[in-house]
């Protein structure tokens, strides 16, 4: 894939913010990624804080599982940069990781579900294409039908 940026614009695929889960969803996720050969890619785990409440999972549980879900990218991405963030608010520490690591793009793979888990979980996908300042790119799932 050739970019078509004039001089002062920049490549939407330049440095592309992965936002990964586990380790099966970063590897489907890279593997998604990869016929659109981004230049940069920084892989990202956000670890859910409770915000008062005890957390979702243990810190070193959930650095652990992000350690393997970095490694999984590597090996589509052997040069991909990682960052962890640790927040409440996933879609907000999505923006926030944007910033941190200077991307041009967001590239997620929807987790699927029915409407009434995305309804459920605040429908983080709905969140990010309709609140960020960057581009984001929904990568398509393998033998989605929808």
């Amino acid at each position: 894939m050739t970019s078509t940026a004039q001089p002062g614009e920049r490549d939407l695929i330049a440095h592309v913010l992965l936002p990964v889960a586990n380790e099966d969803d970063a590897l489907a996720t890279a593997q998604a990624l990869e016929p659109y050969a981004p230049k940069r890619v920084t892989a990202l785990h956000v670890v859910e804080k409770g915000g008062g409440a005890p957390d979702k999972t243990p810190v070193e549980q959930s650095e652990k599982l992000a350690a393997e879900s970095y490694a999984a990218v590597r090996t589509v991405f052997p040069d991909a940069d990682d960052h962890t963030a640790y927040a409440r608010d996933v879609v907000g520490a999505i923006f926030d990781a944007v910033d941190e690591v200077d991307a041009s793009a967001i590239a997620y793979r929807s987790r699927g579900g029915n409407r009434l888990m995305q309804f459920l979980s605040g429908d983080l996908s709905i969140k990010l294409v309709t609140k960020s300042h960057v581009p984001v790119i929904a990568l398509p799932r393998e033998g989605s039908t929808e």
